[in-house]
């Protein structure tokens, strides 16, 4: 689909109309007890992003610092509501709520798989967390939030090819203080909030906060009514400060997070949501019509309600009978922070460990039928031990000619992942239906039967009088023992990862002139993994169907018999690997860097151009489904220990370019940049409906076989001269962001982000010319997944006086405004979604110096529905002896599923402090 022009209007109006403004809501915070000069009112937010404290207005990299004030307004909790003041972010979660995906100027890292990091990382009090859904949590009280664009290869620590988030939280006070706040709303929804700050003595301050948080699920299960993706969780932070004298400051922090919650669940897409589903969920009559779908016979003749396929929107889940949800994380850790001045230079170290471990259930089917599951138990987790250690020295030297800075990151990190996917009660019936209603058997087709066969059907194949000739009984006796094949799979899958990453760095600000200024910065970063996995199963269907259907895999009965081998060995879920251990590690060593060159021909005025390369780090996928095809056996292709090289992936890396203008006086700001980034290697995951996939993407100028290759039918995407690649994907566009205080009490923000983030014409897989998999075919030429070309957001800010008692009211509304993009990695057409205008808002009454607050509120006010990503629905994917005629191929006979955005909410809060 391309933008809609309604959607462009919409946006290009808004922006129009407050882009006259334009830069990041937050550049200044207003000073309460100033007067009606709103010039006078303003102190802009100083900033860390270069290592140092900075005004905002000063910093010659493009960022987006959102202050205390802002994010209570827009009722930030989570980083994902940093979308609504952000236009360059986009922040989404899938299938769990303790992953999660930012992405920046259209750039991210996609899906679950934790042997991926992040490409935009969370900084969280200055400590490196290892997955940026670890943000997803609350928050607590925060001082500010700032967003890095663009790869931060210097200072932003580890992987930070796209951008970074930062979150600082409050800090002790030496003055004594509190806050409270209490918060109802729709679907039950409560959350309260305490903090308490204050001196122990006369160097050391503390600080305590703390958040509860509870509300029901927005899905209904259609089974027993009962809600998913619900909340229920809470947060404690304590802190120390201690400055024994000017020179020394130690700040400690210790916070602790639980979660136990029922997420996530999805929905089937149907063509009112998106038209290119078409007849997709359409039953198939008579079984086997290439007009329609034979997987919607079997799925219902097994007991799936027809009302799922066909919803829209609604949010009435189909669970399998005794399947859940549930998950629970746990999040905690601890870091001390000293800062020590020796005169001429500053010293800071920070030093952090951290834990991190969620389970998660599912229904991993998304459905009523019992196909793929996960239990809730011990033996179904992801675990980090995170250290970290960072030194910086900073200091001037030439009479303030030149500022410098030099520091040293090391990080080691131990994951454990634990796996217990299963096939569920009714699978094998399942999948005997699936081949028998698609295929040359459909008119034996007969859900009640044994391998969902007739039984006149049965005695002709068990005869050889069948087409099936005489491999009928063999191919028979395959279908009796798929049709046995019932809970069955993983029994104990366990990864390891061992990481270790130590870099130096340094970056130098030479002022040249009084207003000319060159920045240089460069990183080493080595980077080590040791991988080990262990696998457990008991499906020996698996293993039995592939002994016995083998050698009829290049005769006639190759498609049935790869078929059936197919569905016996689904994600490579096989005993084959059962006790089978495998190992690897990998080594890498790169240089990345920055140079800036800065340039202010007035006080209120910055002009700067920029380069910078940037890093991601390769790794493993932490999924055996990516070994081999499930056709093959272990033994066919040298073992399991043979094919663990298919589980690596290999660094991201990033040439940046980028132009920038910074103007700020008084109530007025504005912030323009325009960039350019180039991605090798990009790092994509993609489920295919079977397996997950981790490819790396690279670019080709002469394709071999011609651009033809990479077209969406082929049967190759074609592959490269290994000395002809280069990038794979590109974003380049413009920023333009805003703000404007006309008047001590009113405030107007707004921005607009053009990200054009697309993959080149031609496409190859690794950096030595390979072809891409076959399920990426879509992906040549166009945008990248959860890439719109065109942002806006928007807000206002009114706290008028009310009476002279010092009572205020508040008036507050923001939008983000987006245009179409595709939610799915691999492009299918079927996953597009119409741009969209979200609207959050809130007014209330203030007393006294803000000392109590009652306010209304509202997320979501229009309750606009949209997915945040579809995909492909677990192995429901119709089969046929004829070609299935669908114009919006590719998909074929793919159902696909969604999980749907929040809905709209609203409730009342009433705070407090002292």
């Amino acid at each position: 689909m391309k933008v809609s022009f309604a959607i462009r209007k919409s946006i290009l109006s808004v922006s129009a109309a407050t882009c006259a403004l334009a830069m990041p809501s937050f550049a200044y915070a207003q000073d309460s007890q100033g007067t009606d000069d709103a010039a006078d009112e303003q102190v802009e937010i100083v900033v860390t992003a270069q290592g140092r404290a900075q005004v905002l207005s000063d910093v010659p990299v493009a960022i987006s610092a959102v202050n205390a004030e802002t994010l209570q307004n827009s009722g930030a909790n989570d980083i994902r509501q940093l979308n609504q003041v952000a236009p360059s972010l986009l922040v989404s979660s899938t299938g769990s709520e303790a992953n999660g995906s930012a992405r920046i100027r259209g750039i991210g890292t996609v899906g679950d798989n934790p042997g991926l990091e992040s490409s935009v990382p969370v900084f969280i009090d200055g400590v490196y967390r290892s997955r940026s859904g670890i943000g997803l949590n609350e928050l607590g009280e925060i001082d500010r939030v700032e967003v890095q664009r663009g790869p931060q290869g210097t200072l932003g620590g580890r992987n930070s090819s796209a951008g970074l988030i930062s979150i600082y939280s409050k800090k002790p006070s030496f003055t004594f203080g509190g806050s409270g706040e209490l918060t109802y709303g729709n679907y039950d929804f409560m959350r309260a909030t305490s903090s308490v700050t204050g001196p122990i003595s006369d160097g050391i301050a503390f600080r305590v906060d703390g958040v509860y948080v509870k509300r029901d699920g927005f899905y209904t299960d259609d089974q027993n009514g009962r809600d998913v993706n619900n909340r229920d969780r809470y947060f404690l932070r304590g802190q120390l400060l201690i400055e024994p004298s000017d020179d020394l400051s130690i700040r400690l922090i210790a916070d602790y997070t639980s979660r136990k919650e029922e997420c996530c669940a999805a929905t089937y897409v149907d063509a009112s949501v998106n038209p290119y589903i078409g007849n997709l969920n359409n039953l198939a009559t008579p079984i086997n019509n290439t007009a329609a779908n034979n997987i919607i016979n079997v799925l219902r003749d097994l007991g799936q309600p027809l009302a799922a396929f066909n919803q829209g929107y609604g949010r009435k889940i189909s669970v399998s009978p005794n399947r859940v949800f549930t998950g629970e994380t746990k999040d905690y850790g601890f870091s001390a922070q000293v800062d020590y001045d020796f005169g001429g230079a500053k010293l800071t170290s920070i030093t952090a460990y951290r834990e991190y471990r969620s389970g998660q259930a599912s229904d991993n089917d998304y459905g009523e039928v019992d196909i793929l599951y996960r239990a809730p138990s011990d033996d179904a987790y992801r675990q980090f031990h995170t250290f970290t250690q960072e030194l910086r020295l900073q200091g001037e030297a030439f009479d303030g000619k030149l500022d410098w800075l030099v520091g040293g990151f090391f990080a080691n990190e131990k994951l454990t992942v634990r796996d217990n996917l299963r096939f569920g009660n009714q699978y094998g019936r399942f999948a005997n239906c699936r081949i028998v209603s698609g295929g040359g058997l459909a008119a034996g087709y007969s859900p009640t039967g044994q391998a969902c066969l007739s039984a006149p059907v049965r005695a002709l194949i068990a005869s050889g009088g069948s087409a099936l000739g005489a491999g009928g009984p063999a191919i028979l006796a395959a279908l009796d023992r798929l049709d046995t094949m019932n809970d069955v799979g993983t029994t104990n899958d366990r990864y390891f990862q061992n990481g270790t990453n130590w870099a130096l760095f340094t970056h130098n600000i030479v002022h040249i002139t009084d207003t000319l200024d060159l920045t240089l910065g460069l990183r080493y970063t080595s980077d080590k993994k040791k991988f080990n996995a262990t696998f457990g199963n008991d499906n020996t269907v698996c293993t039995a169907n592939q002994a016995a259907l083998s050698s009829f895999l290049t005769t006639p009965l190759g498609a049935t018999a790869g078929g059936i081998i197919g569905l016996s060995c689904q994600g490579n879920s096989t005993a084959e690997l059962n006790g089978v251990s495998i190992r690897d590690d990998r080594k890498e060593d790169e240089f990345t860097g920055t140079a800036i060159l800065s340039w202010k021909p007035t006080d209120d005025l910055l002009l700067y151009g920029s380069y910078a390369r940037g890093y991601k780090a390769g790794g493993f996928n932490l999924d055996r489904s990516a070994l081999k095809s499930p056709i093959a056996t272990f033994a066919s292709v040298g073992g399991a220990q043979a094919l663990v090289g298919n589980l690596q992936f290999d660094p991201e890396m990033v040439d940046s370019y980028e132009l920038g203008a910074k103007y700020a006086t008084g109530p007025f700001s504005l912030s323009l940049s325009a960039f350019r980034s180039d991605f090798s290697s990009f790092q994509l995951n993609t489920f295919n409906g079977t397996v997950f996939l981790v490819q790396n993407i690279n670019g080709c100028d002469d394709l071999i076989g011609g651009p033809n290759a990479d077209t969406d039918l082929s049967n190759a995407t074609g592959a490269c001269a290994a000395d002809d690649v280069s990038y794979g994907v590109r974003t380049q566009g413009f920023e333009l962001e805003g703000s404007l205080v006309p008047a001590r009490n009113f405030r107007v923000a707004a921005g607009l982000t053009y990200a054009r983030t697309k993959y080149r014409d031609d496409l190859i897989g690794t950096n030595t010319g390979a072809p891409l998999d076959q399920a990426l075919r879509k992906l040549p030429g166009d945008n990248l997944s959860n890439a719109p070309e065109l942002v806006a957001t928007g807000s206002i800010t009114w706290t008028p006086e009310i009476g002279s008692n010092g009572l205020s009211g508040l008036f507050y509304i923001d939008t983000r405004m987006t245009s179409d993009y595709n939610t799915g990695s691999d492009l299918f057409p079927q996953k597009e979604q119409d741009g969209y205008a979200l609207f959050n808002a809130r007014i209330g009454v203030r007393g006294p110096d803000d000392a109590w607050s009652v306010e209304l509120w509202g997320q979501n006010i229009f309750n606009k529905d949209y997915a945040q990503v579809a995909f492909n629905t677990p192995f429901q994917a119709g089969g046929a002896s004829a070609a299935f005629v669908d114009p919006q191929y590719p998909g074929g006979r793919q159902l696909f599923s969604h999980f749907l955005a929040e809905p709209r909410t609203y409730g009342i809060t009433v705070r407090g402090k002292f």
